[in-house]
C-alpha cells in the first residue's frame, strides 16, 4: 500500500509541470511588435478576444463632448455592448492590430439605425478619425466609407466628398431585432467583409494596414456581441514582396 503511494505522488510530480504550461498556453495573449498587436500565434479554438462581455477593459470609450459621461452612451451587460448611438462618439480598443479577422455580431433592438466599425484608427480621437469604415447602416452593411484621408484602390469618387464604395450584392441583412454577424479580413494592404456569410465587399492597396478598431455611436441604439479576433486564413493572406522584389511589369 506504501509503495501504491509513492508511485501516485511521483506520478503527481510529473504531470504538475505540463498542466501549469498547457494553462499558459491557453491564457497567453499575441505577441506584441513596436507597440502593436498581432495575432500571430493563435488558432481557430483560441481567438483573441476584445470584448470580455461585462466591462471595457481594453478599450476607450470616447465623446467629443466632455460634459457628457461616455458611461452614459456605453454599457455593457450579460455579454453585449449596449449604446444609446447619441451623442455621436466611438468605443476603440486601447491597442493597434494588423493582419487579422475580425468577428462580431450586432442587432437593432429599437429600430432601424446608423453605425459602421472603423478600422485602422490612428491619429487623435475626433469624430470621425483617421480610418477605413466597414458600415452598418441598416440595409447598407457591407458598404465602404473612407475617413480622413484613407484611401484604397476600389474607391474612384465621382465628386470630391463622394467618400462610399457601395457593397457588391444586395442587402442581406436579417429582420431588425435579429443578430447579424460580420466578418472582416484584414491582410497586408487589403480588407474583406462578409455580412452574414456573403462576400460583401473588398478593398486592395489600401493607404493604411494596421491601427485601433472601433464601433461608432450614431444616431440610434446598437447592441453588439462576440467581439473576437482570429489568425487571417491561409486562403486570405497576402503575401509581403520581399526586400528588392520587382513588381510585376518593372
Amino acid at each position: 500500500m506504501r509503495r501504491m503511494f509513492v508511485l501516485m505522488m511521483a506520478c503527481a510530480f510529473v504531470l504538475a509541470p505540463a498542466v501549469s504550461m498547457a494553462q499558459e498556453n491557453a491564457a497567453a495573449e499575441p505577441a506584441k511588435e513596436e507597440g502593436k498587436e498581432k495575432t500571430d500565434g493563435t488558432s481557430e479554438a483560441t481567438p483573441y478576444v476584445l470584448f470580455n462581455g461585462k466591462d471595457f477593459d481594453g478599450w476607450k470609450l470616447f465623446i467629443p463632448d466632455e460634459n457628457v459621461d461616455p458611461a452614459t452612451v456605453w454599457t455593457a451587460k450579460d455579454g453585449v455592448v449596449h449604446c444609446t448611438g447619441e451623442p455621436a462618439g466611438y468605443m476603440r480598443t486601447k491597442k493597434k492590430f494588423s493582419n487579422y479577422k475580425l468577428t462580431f455580431e450586432w442587432r437593432w433592438p429599437e429600430k432601424a439605425g446608423n453605425s459602421g466599425c472603423l478600422l485602422h484608427i490612428s491619429g487623435e480621437d475626433k469624430v470621425w478619425p483617421k480610418s477605413i469604415e466597414s458600415q452598418l447602416y441598416s440595409g447598407d452593411a457591407g458598404d465602404f466609407w473612407v475617413i480622413d484621408g484613407t484611401d484604397f484602390k476600389e474607391h474612384k469618387p465621382s465628386s470630391p466628398d463622394d467618400r462610399r464604395v457601395p457593397k457588391m450584392n444586395d442587402s442581406n441583412e436579417k429582420p431588425l431585432g435579429e443578430w447579424n454577424k460580420k466578418e472582416v479580413i484584414c491582410s497586408e494592404n487589403s480588407i474583406k467583409v462578409y455580412v452574414n456569410g456573403l462576400l460583401q465587399n473588398a478593398a486592395t492597396e489600401t493607404t493604411v494596414k494596421e491601427g485601433r478598431i472601433g464601433f461608432q455611436s450614431e444616431g440610434a441604439p446598437i447592441e453588439f456581441r462576440n467581439i473576437m479576433l482570429w489568425p487571417v486564413p491561409e486562403e486570405h493572406q497576402e503575401k509581403k514582396p520581399e526586400e528588392g522584389e520587382k513588381k510585376e511589369g518593372n
